[in-house]
This record gives structure tokens, sequence and C-alpha cells, in this order.
């Protein structure tokens, strides 16, 4: 039987409470919650081992999962977080990440948190981004938080990924880099990681302002259905945050993309 001075509430889990109990972590299931731990299973069948394993329910319910060790990368970004080595392990993973969920993102494609966008490629993450990473100094060696994964193409899962990792912001508190040109270096070394072709790169690119409306759309109608912790985040400015950067975004994808084909 575990007791709460057994439980540590680990930082994050913005919709629901997440704690760490020994070496496993423990959270509520969700409606979606049987399709992510197929997911997971997969990933380690196919030789995946930067994901947490499920290994069932606990005496209240919630789903278990094996703990990643490491540090999340959490804002502020340590210097670590916002290291070139960084970016590029974290490219390398999303790539291993999507190879590993390629052969069966067709036959997955109701059920999620997020419908499927196609053309179905891959699982996407839909959240890849420092604060659900696990990292060993300046290197990725982990994804957390499957909530919002989904079948999509490559371009999409990759257009949130360089929007968090670059970080194709206006915002300086999230750790953006000083110039929009930074930015698009930044951005090419994920890419380059990642082994994105020109026609991925351009994709990955023009996927981000439609990524980021998506993202408010779907705060604006949770919020609408009475969940509070959407409503929270629409209160505390992140929803204008968001429309501030998909304003930075247009403005410079032209940009970018020639900073990233040429």
């Amino acid at each position: 039987m575990i007791n709460g001075s057994d439980e540590e509430f680990l930082q994050g889990g913005n919709t629901d409470p997440v704690v760490r109990v020994g070496d496993t972590v423990r959270r509520l299931p969700q409606p979606w919650s049987p399709l992510v731990r197929e997911l997971l299973v997969r990933l380690r069948e196919v030789g995946f081992d930067g994901a947490p394993y499920p290994l069932g329910t606990d005496e209240r319910g919630r789903d278990v999962l094996t703990y990643v060790p490491g540090e999340v990368g959490h804002y502020p970004w340590t210097p670590a977080v916002g290291s070139e080595a960084a970016l590029i392990s974290a490219g390398r993973l999303l790539r291993r990440f999507h190879d590993a969920t390629a052969e069966v993102a067709g036959r997955w494609r109701g059920g999620w948190r997020w419908p499927a966008r196609e053309p179905v490629e891959v699982i996407c993450h839909n959240d890849f981004a420092p604060y659900n990473c696990v990292f060993e100094g300046d290197q990725v060696r982990g994804i957390i938080d499957f909530d919002t994964a989904g079948p999509g193409p490559r371009s999409w899962d990759l257009a949130y990924a360089l929007y968090r990792f670059a970080p194709l912001t206006s915002v300086r508190d999230k750790g953006n880099p000083p110039s929009s040109y930074v930015q698009g270096t930044r951005a090419r070394t994920f890419l380059d990681a990642y082994g994105a072709d020109r026609h991925l790169r351009i994709g990955a690119l023009n996927h981000v302002v439609p990524r980021l409306t998506a993202l408010t759309t779907f705060m604006r109608e949770a919020a609408d259905g009475g969940d509070g912790n959407f409503a929270r985040h629409i209160a505390e400015g992140h929803l204008d945050l968001y429309l501030a950067d998909i304003d930075h975004v247009t403005v410079h994808t032209t940009e970018w993309i020639a900073q990233l084909t040429d």
C-alpha cells in the first residue's frame, strides 16, 4: 500500500497530477490511455528505449509507468538544455521515435486525444519540447508525456519541435535566441540532426503557424467546455503568447525557409 509520503509530485502534469513512487510514475488514466500504452509497448518491442514502459495499474486505478531517470528541460533553460548538443540529440531522438512508429501509424487512426492528421506517416508526439524530454547533461535521452500523441505527418511534429527547441518564439523569458537568424540556425541544426530533406524542411516550417493555430483553437474550446486547467492557462496569458508567436513566425517563415534550404 502506498501512502502520501511515498509520492513525489513531478513538475509539469499541466492537466492532471503526476507523481513519482520509487522507480515508477503514477498518473490517472484517460480515455486515450489504452492507445498510449499500446504505443509505449510497441516502442519497446522495436528497440526504442527512450520512453517510459507501462507496468499496469496501482490500487488507486492509476497508470503505472517506469520512471525515466535524468533532468527534464523545464523553463528557465539551463545552458545544457539550450546547447547545440541538446539540439542535435533531440533531433536524432525524434527521428528514431518517428521511424519506430511508421509501420503501425496507419492502423491506429482513432481513439487518440487529438484526431489523426493527414497524411498519416508516423505517430506524432505532438508536444515534443524540452519540458517533455529527459536530459543527461546536454544529451536528450528520453521522451515523456504521450497524452497528446496521435497519427500525422512528420512535418506536423517537426513544426512544434522547432517552435519549442529553436525556439521560434518572440518571448525572451523562454530562452529564445536573440535574433531570427539565430533561430533559423538552431532550426537548421535540429533538422540536420533529424535528417530532413528539403521537402520536409519546407513542410515543417510551413506547418508552424497551422500547428500553433490548432493549439489556440484547442485551448479555447477546452476552456469554453469547462476545462479549468485551460481556462487558467488562458487567464495566465498563455493564449496571448501563442498569438504573438504566430505573428512572429508569420513574419519570418520565408526568411527561415531560405536559410534552411540554401
